[in-house]
């Protein structure tokens, strides 16, 4: 894959999974926008590694902020080709201690956002026949008790990602990745990471590479639109054994 003269917005590129997107469509000659919304050492540095590349601040919680931000990389770059809705949180938030506040800050980065980056990236994208690619999980469809507000965040991202297919069909491709554990939360520990490898069929944890080799996928596959690409080790695989 040839991405010369194509330029891909990753939010949340600083850091974790974001970051490894955006060194891979690097390295496969993209013009970067590395958005950041309070990693500023990390997005600078990446920028500075990478070379080929712009830092773009935005605060996602802001519906303002999230929608003008493709435009700002369109204006800058001269025209916008691949949006990757990475920038995401991820809090333990279990039932009976979830206000409503931890709610609004959940569901305004990691689906809202996401949304307002579409609407605000859509007519850059139609001029040049692009995709969107947006990062949900599995909390989208298994239960994890602890992360309600995540999973409901998630779901959303399933949901609007078949909804922006269909707004935006034909000129533009809309897309998810759900990911399985490719990068465990920063504060689990060795016995709930081993849980997670007993559960997964594959019996290991995957990486972001999984992840970047889907996205990589998405932005080749011209057929393709209105899906949601699962990258989990088997773990959505029925556990009822014959």
């Amino acid at each position: 894959m040839d991405l010369h003269g194509r330029v891909a917005l990753v939010t949340g590129a600083g850091r974790r999974v974001g970051r490894a997107i955006a060194e891979a469509l690097a390295a496969k000659g993209a013009t970067l926008a590395i958005h950041y919304n309070t990693s500023a050492n990390d997005a600078q540095a990446l920028a500075h590694q990478l070379g080929n590349a712009k830092t773009f601040q935005a605060e996602l919680r802001d519906a303002r902020a999230a929608e003008q931000l493709p435009r700002d990389v369109a204006a800058a770059f001269g025209r916008l080709d691949v949006v990757v809705n990475s920038a995401s949180v991820m809090i333990r938030l279990p039932f009976g201690s979830v206000t409503a506040e931890d709610w609004d800050r959940v569901l305004q980065v990691n689906a809202r956002a996401y949304f307002f980056v579409a609407q605000g990236a859509a007519d850059a994208l139609r001029a040049t026949s692009g995709t969107i690619i947006n990062i949900s999980d599995l909390s989208a469809v298994e239960a994890w008790p602890a992360y309600l507000p995540h999973a409901a965040s998630k779901a959303g991202v399933d949901v609007l990602t078949k909804g922006l297919a269909r707004v935006l069909a034909p000129d533009v491709r809309v897309n998810a990745i759900a990911p399985g554990a490719v990068l465990l939360p920063d504060d689990w520990g060795d016995a709930e990471a081993a849980q997670i490898v007993d559960t997964t069929p594959l019996r290991r944890l995957g990486s972001p590479a999984d992840v970047v080799r889907a996205v990589l996928y998405l932005i080749e596959s011209d057929f393709t639109t209105g899906a949601t690409l699962v990258v989990d080790g088997g773990r959505m695989l029925p556990t009822r054994q014959a």
